[in-house]
């Protein structure tokens, strides 16, 4: 999907040579300008730190408080040391899918990279994390209760795993790429009020992704911690 009108579409040109097609060199400018903004946010939210908090201390407090309490209620205490993960994905993931919402700007979740990039990153921790808590015996997740069963479990296993990136990816790319192409063909349409309530609804399919997403991503991960029966 490629917009007929964004901010830095300038960019877009300088990716060009380097083989880049539009819509995945909008989604890479538009993914560094995400992280220049996250960083830049924190470096002012964190710069004066106050033990009563106000401003962007306080927001960021209120945004971070959330997301560690709802890892504690899903993974518990043991699930602390994946806080800065599962906090910069759903950080990164609902301010990609907000961004879209702002006439000339392009959600990079709207393009199938950006979603299989953040799926693989949750892939490859899950089982890195298995693998360091369990070693060698995290073989036995992929193969099942019953011995004799444990060959054909384990290609099972296998390709539900896999199925994971491909799941991860596709629900967040559908959703935020089918609100954009709803988006242009109602601006294009009736650019005043009839996006309205789209937008509306575009606010709450972001945050609701976004949770989807991160609650997924700490389900898989607590899922290698567990001992296999």
């Amino acid at each position: 999907m490629v917009h007929p009108f964004l901010f830095l579409q300038f960019f877009r040109e300088l990716l060009h040579p380097l083989g880049f097609s539009e819509a995945s060199a909008d989604a890479v400018v538009y993914t560094w300008l995400i992280m220049i903004g996250l960083v830049l946010f924190s470096i002012v939210a964190t710069k004066k730190l106050q033990a009563v908090p106000s401003g962007a201390q306080n927001f960021m407090e209120v945004i971070v408080g959330g997301i560690e309490n709802m890892l504690l209620e899903t993974m518990g205490e043991h699930g602390k040391p994946f806080f800065p993960l599962i906090a910069t994905l759903a950080l990164f993931i609902l301010v990609s899918n907000l961004i879209g919402l702002v006439p000339g700007f392009f959600p990079p979740t709207a393009n199938i990279n950006t979603t299989a990039a953040c799926a693989v990153v949750v892939f490859v921790a899950t089982h890195i994390v298995g693998v360091k808590e369990h070693g060698a015996g995290y073989i036995k997740h992929f193969l099942g209760p019953i011995a004799w069963l444990a060959p054909m479990m384990f290609f099972i296993e296998v390709i539900g795993h896999l199925s994971r990136v491909i799941s991860l990816t596709l629900r967040l790319f559908g959703n935020m790429n089918g609100h954009e192409l709803v988006l242009i063909i109602f601006f294009g349409l009736a650019p005043f009020l009839v996006p309205l309530p789209m937008m509306l609804m575009g606010v709450l399919v972001s945050f609701i992704q976004a949770f989807v997403f991160m609650l997924l991503a700490m389900i898989y991960i607590q899922g290698s911690l567990e001992h296999a029966h």
